[in-house]
């Protein structure tokens, strides 16, 4: 019982991350620097932004410096290397699809500009909310070639022509 265990939990370790498939060596890296550049981004911000009387403002910035922490905690895990969960949480979050990312880093970017909408938030959150795009759209994957997308535009026009001459004949 303890042999198949370990099997499964071998061949479950050794699986790809759910975001490298599809992904270029480029593209990834840069998606994880656009992440760790948004959590500088977000710390600055933050704690620029917690320098005020403003509770709402406080409140973003404080939001703002939580982001700038869970960015990096996903997306540089070597830079939370005193932190005792951080290798776990880096490998769970190396497991979301590229969709669930960029919903993720976005809605995250979201929230203080919703909380206290000024110019700090919207520039400090930018560049987390340009990772989370960024991610997105390698969820969309590539683009098809011009050979495929002349076949499909040629099945419609056949298409299209068809039913022209069918209510043409039922016409006459």
């Amino acid at each position: 019982m303890s042999g198949s265990a370990g099997a499964a939990a071998a061949s479950a370790s050794s699986a790809p991350p759910a975001q490298e498939e599809g992904m270029t060596w480029w593209y990834r890296w840069l998606c994880r620097l656009s992440g760790v550049l948004g959590a500088v981004s977000c710390a600055v911000s933050g704690l620029f932004n917690c320098i005020t009387i403003h509770p709402l403002n406080i409140a973003a910035g404080v939001w703002m410096i939580m982001n700038a922490f869970v960015l990096l905690l996903c997306e540089a895990p070597f830079c939370c290397q005193f932190v005792e969960f951080a290798n776990k949480a880096a490998e769970k979050a190396d497991r979301l699809r590229a969709w669930q990312k960029a919903v993720f880093y976005c809605g995250m970017a979201v929230v203080p500009v919703i909380i206290s909408l000024t110019l700090t938030t919207l520039l400090g959150n930018a560049i987390a909310f340009a990772t989370g795009v960024l991610y997105g759209l390698s969820a969309l994957g590539k683009k098809g070639d011009a050979i495929s997308y002349a076949r499909i535009q040629q099945q419609r026009q056949q298409a299209d022509e068809e039913k022209l001459a069918e209510t043409l004949e039922g016409e006459l």
